[in-house]
């Protein structure tokens, strides 16, 4: 495993003194460009780990993700062991936890259309959202696909055109 910069270090040190264990806020002099580059491979390397905060509520977030909502940084326990501190109970980690959809969002609704067994058309869920067609592909491709790790599949049906639907 590659070191860690001291801005990685103190960043680590300051979410291991946290009760909470969140990462935020980051020092003053980081920001933007400077602080993706220090905070994605900290990510990618499972030393932290994003986590849904809730704006609303002042939570402190790394990136919004709209409605309301966002995601803060948390330290992990290989983190932890990164910078020599030891966790109570040593357990490996455990997979990350796929986000769960909000109930009564258009993501809920697009994702009950997809559970039809009859599945839906990109015409039918823009009417449905009031979403243009590039919005709806790419809510299938980012959230549900890669964000909440679902299964799309999709064919052409005669007369209707091609639809798509959550694979079982």
């Amino acid at each position: 495993m590659s070191k860690l910069t001291e801005t990685q270090t103190l960043i680590l040190s300051r979410a291991s003194q946290q009760a909470d264990r969140i990462a935020l806020p980051l020092p003053d002099r980081l920001r933007g460009g400077a602080a993706n580059k220090v905070i994605v491979p900290l990510i990618k390397r499972g030393l932290l780990d994003e986590v849904e905060a809730d704006i609303r509520k002042g939570e402190p977030t790394w990136r919004k993700t709209g409605d309301g909502h966002g995601t803060t940084l948390v330290i992990t326990d290989a983190g932890l062991a990164a910078i020599g501190v030891e966790t109570e109970t040593p357990q490996p980690d455990p997979a990350p936890a796929k986000p769960k959809p909000r109930s009564s969002t258009k993501q809920a609704m697009l994702i009950e259309m997809l559970e039809a067994p009859d599945g839906a058309t990109i015409a039918e869920i823009t009417a449905a959202t009031g979403w243009q067609p590039h919005t709806v592909r790419g809510a299938i491709s980012g959230a549900l696909k890669k964000r909440l790790g679902l299964t799309i599949s999709s064919e052409k049906v005669e007369g209707r055109g091609r639809t798509y639907k959550i694979a079982s």
